[in-house]
């Protein structure tokens, strides 16, 4: 008689079904579906009204988180960081650790108001890379729509 142990009682033990709570969450595990459901997907899989679906959908963009926060401050200075994180896509941390980026580079500047932030960018400042470097956060921001700080360069 084959004595059996507790390893192959896991092997033929059924699967647990994924606890309720997390599947109430949201949070799936392809990184595209997650996406998906945070940019506004209903329970029925349709849109809701004035989400960024679309946006959302891609796996990749030609720009960067950095510049993602670039452009929402420079279309306006005075925005939250939550704010910010919900246009972008990102949390908030991420967004706050983007901002010391931007910050410690010299593009962006950051003036308490009270409780609040207000934020300038300094459209003189060159592009980071190697490529783009003959270029600055101006051209950047002109390239994109942006045109508010086209005056200030």
């Amino acid at each position: 008689m084959k004595k059996s142990n507790s390893t192959d009682k896991l092997k033929d033990a059924p699967k647990k079904a994924a606890p309720a709570d997390v599947l109430k969450s949201g949070f799936e595990t392809s990184s595209v579906n997650s996406m998906s459901v945070k940019a506004g997907k209903s329970k029925a899989g349709k849109s809701k009204p004035g989400s960024n679906e679309e946006a959302s959908r891609a796996s990749w963009t030609y720009l960067s988180n950095h510049a993602h926060v670039l452009l929402c401050l420079a279309r306006n200075g005075d925005a939250t960081l939550r704010e910010v994180s919900l246009l972008v896509g990102i949390t908030e941390r991420a967004v706050q650790r983007i901002v010391a980026d931007l910050e410690n580079s010299g593009v962006l500047t950051r003036e308490r108001d009270g409780r609040r932030n207000h934020y300038e960018v300094d459209p003189s400042q060159p592009l980071r890379h190697a490529i783009e470097a003959h270029k600055t956060v101006n051209d950047l921001l002109n390239m994109v729509g942006e045109n508010a700080l086209s005056d200030k360069a």
